[in-house]
């Protein structure tokens, strides 16, 4: 009898209650709901928010201003002849209203490195948002294919029951005939106890795999799905090809490539210093004052202001030479970081390829022990129905069989986590892997 065909289909009727959940299904909504993209979404939002010429310092400044004031006074006036004035709460009032404009037209190109860098930082927040879209379709690709991995192996957990309650059976029937022992009984229930054992905490791991699946696409922990009993793996990826592409699309690489040139475009901003820095600057205002103690009881004026500034850093306390000698470093440790981040890359990739090749070599070996573990035991179970084998010889052809599938199942997901590993660190990870 083949189980494992019996309990897919079993598996198969009991999952009509539950909501079937594909792959593509599963990483489309961790896409619309998972934390870490949207929260790179939003970080660059704020990149490109702040990838403008403003920001850069590149436009005039345009400040309004704006007074009332006044006072209330008691004075008392002597003049040189005549009486003295008194004059009692006395009102005077005092209106400005204006605008100063300021502009930086040069201030030794720092502002030009100032929005060459803001537009790398932006380039650098589409790298973090891509890199958290690849992780999180690397998690649920992975998760799922757990759950898939785990339903499996509850299923050939199962089917070692369907063999020990058989086995149970014929011993009780050959005790009942007076051709069995009871210690083959009573065997037979440990064995059966033991498979049992061993099936509920496969079911137990199936669940919390399944757990972790709704973790992963943000939505009750609680809900219930089963999957395809498929593995499909492409056996087709090239290391060439995915060195390649992991040069030019890997996120980390991407990163450390900005950094360095963040590091130069800095370097250039803080050498602008060097260079003086002329303004434009001009104004208008208007100006209405009562002053009933004054020699001028009102006064009122208006109109513009204009001018040109200049500076220039002539001596800071060798700052300047500081902060330059500074930003030379750090192009150097941004050189340092990229051509280190390469090398992790290049030593990830081969690894995993290496993993990849293997893990496919050991798939066809399994399969080949699968096929050959499942005609000893069915040639077992003949053998055991007519009592011309002992329990023993049954039990391991049993063990055999199951820890055959076992590897078979577990070198298929050992392969399948070595590809998304591949294609995760080449960058070529897609909604469909």
């Amino acid at each position: 009898m083949n189980f494992i065909v019996v309990m897919m289909t079993i598996l198969s009727l009991v999952a009509r209650g539950q909501e079937r959940l594909t792959l593509q299904e599963a990483v489309t909504i961790a896409m619309q709901n998972n934390y870490d993209i949207k929260i790179g979404k939003n970080n660059l939002t704020i990149a490109k928010n702040n990838a403008n010429i403003g920001n850069a310092g590149m436009l005039p400044n345009l400040t309004g201003n704006y007074s009332n004031g006044g006072s209330i006074q008691n004075t008392r006036q002597t003049p040189a002849t005549g009486a003295d004035r008194v004059i009692t709460g006395a009102r005077s009032t005092n209106i400005d209203i204006g605008a100063d404009l300021n502009w930086t037209v040069f201030d030794g190109f720092s502002m030009f490195a100032n929005y060459e860098r803001l537009k790398e930082l932006q380039k650098q927040g589409e790298v973090t948002s891509r890199l958290a879209i690849l992780t999180t379709i690397a998690d649920v690709i992975t998760a799922y294919y757990d759950v898939v991995r785990q339903q499996k192996l509850v299923i050939a957990a199962d089917s070692a029951i369907d063999i020990s309650v058989f086995r149970e059976k014929i011993a009780k029937a050959k005790l009942q005939l007076g051709r069995g022992a009871k210690l083959d009984v009573l065997t037979a229930q440990v064995d059966y106890n033991t498979d049992t054992s061993n099936y509920l905490q496969q079911k137990n791991a199936l669940q919390v795999a399944k757990v972790r699946l709704n973790q992963l696409m943000v939505r009750n922990v609680n809900l219930t799905f089963y999957v395809d009993n498929d593995i499909n793996i492409d056996q087709v990826l090239v290391y060439s090809q995915l060195a390649e592409l992991a040069e030019k699309q890997n996120p980390n690489v991407q990163n450390a490539f900005i950094n360095q040139r963040v590091a130069a475009l800095n370097l250039k901003s803080i050498k602008g210093a060097r260079y003086p820095v002329i303004s434009l600057n001009s104004g208008y205002s208007r100006t209405n004052s009562t002053s009933p103690t004054g020699f001028n009881q009102k006064f009122a004026a208006n109109g513009f202001t204009y001018g040109v500034g200049a500076s220039l850093n002539i001596f800071n306390g060798f700052l300047q030479r500081q902060q330059e000698r500074n930003a030379k470093i750090d192009i150097e440790n941004s050189t340092l970081n990229l051509e280190k981040t390469k090398l992790d890359v290049s030593t990830q990739l081969l690894t995993a390829y290496q993993n990849y090749s293997t893990y496919l070599d050991l798939v066809k070996l399994e399969q080949r022990n699968v096929d050959i573990a499942k005609e000893n035991l069915d040639i077992t179970l003949v053998k055991y129905r007519l009592g011309s084998i002992a329990p023993l010889e049954l039990r391991e052809a049993q063990r055999n069989s199951i820890d055959a599938q076992n590897r078979f199942i577990e070198m298929q997901y050992q392969a399948k986590l070595a590809e998304i590993t591949l294609k995760e660190i080449s960058g070529s990870i897609s909604l469909t892997n």
